[in-house]
């Protein structure tokens, strides 16, 4: 591969603001009172789920804005890039940043859909879910064949309802759900917990990934009130480790060959010394008679888990020691990590050295295989580089854009952790 023009390029970690009116084609009248309500006070958007107050419409949709205004979380729909929450708008804003494909992940009920899991009537939080992916699957990802991965979730207080839900969804041609790193840290039962037996089974037998996002379950902590925000924000990726460690041990993985994990928003040059240390305490620890069924833990690994990455150079150059057939790229958009509208460059710059095979694998190969989805097959090779994706984007406005209005604090401050979560105590009060 010459040039980075002839890349093709699917991102398994996105994210969507869900537009207001998401409900309104996949309930019945009587259920529409009961779904979650998007509400404004004071120029400010939120969801309501019942007595539940949802995540902040725009958190982290910064994409557009200049950098000095990330920390300032965009409070409202009018401060966000329409293609947050407009599906033309979004494939305007893939088209421009080389994205073929992207796979999105909830807002409004956490990236994980556990929200929808906390109310405790448990039949409208089954038909909210229900409803949600039906959006998922029937609009947002069929308005663009071939462009969007549809990514669905799941009831978290019942593993055979879960089961049911994933058959359900894969009939409709739904490969992926989302699903908290560690549900035990939620209030929901451990993977290790022999209710999900049919969750593993149905995703096993249907080919579905289950997509672990950073900071679903074991949250990155903050080191202190005092830390540098930038502390937080550097070891944020890595702490997928925890998870990663917790899922490797899924004694499921060794019953279900097609049972696979995809690590969102967890980078992958850390992973060689992983599966380093998981050798190392197979073998020394052996007093925890942990079997692995005549496999070792780096096997399993390579068999079932995807890793994915938005910027890791590292990483990429030691392919050979994490495994080129379970990296995958992500662009996070629109959060702060994402490199719009510059993502090819910046992916050229860290694949170009690598053999032709690997490089069409991490962009987009090794995606199309896991997830069941072809849209080469679908839209024509020639249509899906990032050359002929930019020829389509050329009225596209990547200004960066100030946020009237707002005005960025003291440029000689140093943002701490705790100056963060005062912000986000602020907002959330603001909202009841």
């Amino acid at each position: 591969m010459d040039k980075l023009e002839d890349l093709i390029i699917i991102s398994v970690d996105d994210h969507v603001s869900e537009p207001g009116n998401l409900f309104d084609n996949h309930l019945p009248d009587e259920l529409k009172s009961k779904a979650p309500q998007l509400k404004n006070v004071s120029g400010k958007d939120f969801w309501v789920f019942g007595d539940i107050v949802l995540p902040n419409v725009g958190l982290n949709a910064v994409v557009g804005r200049p950098k000095e205004e990330y920390g300032m979380e965009p409070q409202s729909y009018a401060e966000i890039r329409p293609a947050n929450y407009d599906i033309n708008a979004r494939i305007d804003d893939m088209n421009v940043n080389g994205i073929l494909s992207s796979l999105c992940f909830p807002t409004l009920c956490g990236m994980d859909g556990s929200i929808f899991s906390r109310n405790p009537d448990r039949t409208l939080s089954l038909r909210m879910i229900q409803a949600y992916n039906d959006w998922q699957i029937d609009e947002w990802s069929v308005a663009h064949p071939g462009r969007i991965i549809p990514l669905s979730v799941v009831p978290l207080w019942d593993g055979a309802l879960a089961a049911e839900e994933v058959k359900r969804i894969a009939k409709k041609g739904c490969h992926a759900i989302t699903f908290p790193d560690n549900p035990a840290k939620k209030g929901f039962a451990s993977v290790h917990d022999p209710m999900w037996e049919p969750l593993w089974q149905a995703c096993n037998d249907n080919r579905v990934v289950v997509n672990c996002h950073i900071g679903t379950g074991s949250e990155p902590p903050h080191p202190s009130d005092m830390s540098p925000m930038n502390a937080w924000i550097t070891a944020m990726p890595i702490s997928i480790a925890n998870a990663a460690a917790d899922w490797l041990h899924l004694a499921a993985l060794l019953r279900y060959p097609n049972l696979k994990i995809a690590l969102s928003e967890g980078s992958i040059g850390w992973i060689p010394y992983f599966l380093e240390r998981a050798e190392f305490t197979n073998t020394q620890h052996i007093w925890t008679n942990v079997k692995w069924e005549g496999k070792t833990p780096s096997q399993v690994f390579r068999e079932h888990f995807l890793c994915c990455f938005i910027e890791d150079n590292f990483g990429l150059k030691n392919y050979q020691d994490i495994g080129e057939d379970i990296i995958a790229y992500e662009c996070d958009y629109p959060h702060s990590d994402c490199l719009w509208p510059e993502v090819p460059e910046r992916l050229w710059q860290s694949v170009k050295e690598l053999p032709e095979r690997v490089i069409n694998k991490v962009t987009h190969e090794n995606v199309m295989r896991e997830y069941s989805f072809d849209p080469i097959s679908l839209l024509g090779r020639e249509n899906c580089t990032v050359g002929a994706l930019r020829a389509q984007a050329k009225h596209v406005d990547i200004q960066v854009k100030a946020t009237p209005g707002l005005k960025p604090g003291d440029s000689n401050k140093v943002i701490t952790s705790g100056d963060v979560q005062r912000m986000f105590a602020s907002m959330a009060q603001t909202q009841k």
